[in-house]
């Protein structure tokens, strides 16, 4: 049997903002609702059904000293030195992000240069030959850049790619609005490596979707609830609820589709990570994704979350969450040789995208 070329993860790394800000910091808000009137329920009984709903307690932000390049920089770092890796021999370094850099004191999104030309420049890697490129695409976007890192080596353009999801959702949510709660920061990173094998391994499948239409706006950049500040002020807004309904049967619908481009059976799956984006929201996906290959549950233990302590860091919850658990630092959970590793996130837009992996023996 002749061999192929297969994209593996070599090494991983993730950042970790230092300020916890638990469910309590926001008991001073002053709530408002989308019609620009104040919420009349008491602050306590709404931050409790919030952490009913979405299962956060606490979630990180990053100090007024960094922004998104900054972070993404110190994930990528860490996924170098864990590959024992001279960042001179990457070929691409993908940055997945939505808002750019946004300094503290001006709110401000900084595109021009590039988020990946910065973490390059502040990795002090010269190569030119090490392309940057950034991708926006929603809250699926760092997997989308594994799915694009994954063309490029099976292609045989590419030998290792860094890949960085990396943001700072705490300066751009309103705080006036509940969803506020909902936001983090953060940035994780993988090094894909090109791996001849005669037999299948690292990334078997993927698939993704982009579902605009009608819900093209469910996620976007509008005033702020309390009218009282500037209307070209923008913040992220989320219908939350009409993303919710439609991810129940869309997300479950690509993991489907996915599974059986790899030729494998869900059941074979031993871990499945998927975007933090809520708790409850995750559970149901995963039922219906059992559901529909005609499966009762999924098993105990197979979906970990750390969207309890984190929060939603859009772009950089799966890479963090595998980069935890490659470091043996999420109890109960590792990365063992052989098995199969779902990953799957869904974001603005709406772009879904799953992936089936196979960790090398």
């Amino acid at each position: 049997m002749s061999s192929a070329i297969f994209s593996v993860i070599r090494s991983s790394g993730s950042y970790i903002p230092t300020q916890c800000v638990p469910n309590t910091h926001f008991v001073k808000h002053s709530f408002f609702g989308s019609d620009g009137k104040p919420l009349m329920t008491e602050n306590e009984e709404i931050i409790r059904k919030f952490s009913d709903i979405t299962g956060i307690y606490e979630r990180r932000y990053v100090t007024d000293d960094l922004v998104a390049s900054d972070i993404g920089a110190f994930a990528a770092q860490e996924a170098l030195r864990s590959g024992d890796l001279d960042g001179e021999l990457l070929d691409y370094i993908i940055v997945a992000h939505n808002f750019g850099d946004i300094r503290a004191d001006t709110r401000r999104s900084e595109f021009v240069p590039a988020l990946s030309s910065r973490v390059k420049a502040k990795l002090g890697i010269s190569n030119p030959n090490t392309i940057c490129y950034d991708l926006p695409f929603g809250c699926a976007g760092w997997l989308q850049g594994v799915i694009q890192a994954d063309f490029f080596i099976r292609s045989g353009t590419a030998k290792r790619i860094l890949v960085v999801g990396a943001e700072t959702l705490s300066r751009i949510y309103d705080p006036h609005d509940r969803d506020c709660m909902i936001y983090a920061d953060g940035a994780g990173a993988v090094i894909l490596e090109a791996h001849e094998s005669e037999t299948p391994v690292g990334i078997l499948a993927h698939k993704t979707n982009t579902n605009a239409g009608d819900k093209t706006f469910v996620l976007k950049m509008d005033r702020s609830y309390n009218p009282a500040l500037p209307s070209d002020d923008l913040f992220l807004k989320m219908q939350g609820r009409t993303l919710y309904e439609h991810a129940l049967t869309a997300v479950p619908s690509v993991i489907r589709e996915c599974i059986e481009k790899a030729g494998i059976d869900l059941t074979d799956i031993s871990l499945v990570l998927i975007h933090q984006a809520n708790n409850k929201m995750d559970e149901a996906i995963l039922k219906r994704a059992f559901e529909k290959n005609g499966l009762p549950i999924a098993p105990e233990k197979i979906m970990p979350m750390t969207i309890s302590w984190l929060g939603n860091s859009s772009v950089a919850t799966v890479p963090t969450l595998y980069d935890l658990i490659a470091k043996k630092q999420l109890n109960g959970y590792e990365i063992r040789k052989g098995s199969y590793i779902l990953f799957a996130a869904l974001g603005a837009g709406v772009n879904i995208n799953a992936l089936v992996y196979r960790v090398p023996d």
